[in-house]
């Protein structure tokens, strides 16, 4: 009976941790962006977004984020910038509807933060993105705030005469909070 106990603790030892699987609360969390134009910063907002998070502070290395944007939700609260938006010159949505960001492997960054290395897919392109995290429980959820800097020529987003960069920044700030609950709770 001791060798049954003793194989049965090293097998559950043997297995593999998961982190934590999160639903987000969509009423309660943001994605946004802030670019500038003509030396003038604007915020925008994606409206519709899915994520798929599984994160555990203590066990980096099974968090994931799998994150789906629906570029067609963009609205910066200027009508003349938003119709612009959807179209070829910007992000294209007729061709590629939506953004995806993957994440392949989760570090701890020399400050102690926690960083997210993945990749980003944005009008067919897809290049190599590291956001910042920070986690932080909250009674029986958590919040996930994460933030990364974009170069939007990368991407070939303002393409043709907005391709110049003293009219509206290459660098593009990118954050989200979301509001995190317990999956399956």
């Amino acid at each position: 009976m001791k060798r049954l106990v003793l194989a049965l603790a090293a097998l559950a030892f043997a297995l593999p941790a998961a982190a934590r699987d999160w639903n987000v609360d969509a009423a309660r969390s943001s994605l946004g962006f802030v670019g500038t134009y003509q030396g003038e910063a604007f915020d925008g907002t994606f409206k519709r977004f899915t994520a798929r998070i599984a994160y555990d502070p203590a066990d980096l290395a099974h968090a994931r984020f799998d994150v789906t944007v629906d570029l067609a939700s963009a609205g910066t609260q200027n009508a003349e910038r938003d119709q612009m938006l959807p179209g070829a010159d910007f992000f294209d949505v007729a061709k590629f509807p939506a953004a995806h960001f993957v994440s392949s492997a989760f570090r701890r960054a020399a400050d102690g933060g926690v960083l997210a290395d993945g990749t980003l897919t944005l009008r067919g392109v897809s290049k190599p993105v590291t956001l910042t995290v920070k986690f932080a429980p909250a009674g029986g959820g958590a919040t996930l705030d994460v933030a990364t800097t974009l170069k939007r020529l990368d991407y070939g987003i303002g393409g043709g005469d907005w391709a110049d960069t003293s009219v509206i920044a290459d660098a593009v700030t990118v954050k989200s909070h979301l509001v995190l609950t317990p999956a399956g709770g």
